[in-house]
């Protein structure tokens, strides 16, 4: 019995792609910014155990697990950066840190 083919992967990892592409460019919340770049880095790891499955190696499926720790690597600074913006400026909204330019 066999899965699906790996086109299939590589298809959603694409839609996951643009649909994490979309919410960078669109939103303002940073936190929603910060949810849409987790998005494009799971794309990233799909379209690399779609590619691995295709060619019957487990390289994918490591480069997935390094891709979720720099996920968590990503998450953890990310976060110690809003909670520091919200208690500098009261908000996540992306448009009122233009203030911090120089």
């Amino acid at each position: 019995m066999s899965g699906p083919a790996p086109e299939w992967g590589l298809a959603v990892a694409a839609a996951l792609l643009a649909l994490g592409l979309a919410g960078v460019l669109v939103r303002r919340n940073v936190i929603f910014i910060l949810m849409s770049v987790e998005i494009m880095l799971n794309a990233g790891g799909l379209a690399a155990v779609a590619a691995g499955a295709r060619w019957g190696q487990a390289d994918g499926q490591i480069l997935f697990v390094l891709v979720l720790a720099l996920a968590a690597a990503e998450v953890s600074v990310g976060l110690g950066l809003i909670l520091l913006l919200h208690r500098r400026f009261g908000t996540v909204d992306a448009d009122r840190f233009s203030e911090m330019r120089g």
